[in-house]
């Protein structure tokens, strides 16, 4: 019986750096990483301004997007869904109507540029686009 404790022992001195190492992956799982925060540094409400550059389609359009933690949406008309990356790389799908266009570009802190295609009122367009924060 003397074996018994000793070895009781030795198996939780062997199971403490597993229990701590378990410990460390649960907090890094919880805690917001740096990625994570970057991507919500985004968030707020984009007035995105279209140009045609190729096409017979109307330009100057302003639309407002609302990103909320790299997720891109409409802040009122159409329907918008997207995605904002760490670095600020956004690519968004916008459809109103039988009107829909992709684009993709770069948001830095309060600004942001891009280009986009699509087919609008039936023709096919493409352009760039401009973004600021509010």
């Amino acid at each position: 019986m003397a074996h018994f404790p000793r070895s009781l022992s030795s198996l939780t001195d062997l199971a403490r750096p597993r229990r701590l190492a378990l410990l460390a992956v649960l907090a890094t799982a919880v805690l917001p990483s740096t990625a994570d925060a970057r991507i919500g540094s985004y968030d707020g409400i984009w007035n995105v301004t279209f140009a045609t550059t190729r096409g017979n389609c109307s330009s100057g359009y302003s639309v407002p997007f609302t990103v909320t933690g790299g997720r891109v949406s409409s802040a009122g008309g159409g329907r918008v869904s997207g995605t904002v990356r760490r670095g600020g790389a956004v690519a968004v799908q916008v459809s109103v109507g039988a009107s829909h266009a992709s684009g993709g570009g770069r948001l830095g802190g309060v600004a942001g540029a891009g280009s986009w295609n699509g087919i609008i009122s039936g023709d096919r367009c493409s352009g760039i686009w401009h973004a600021t924060r509010s």
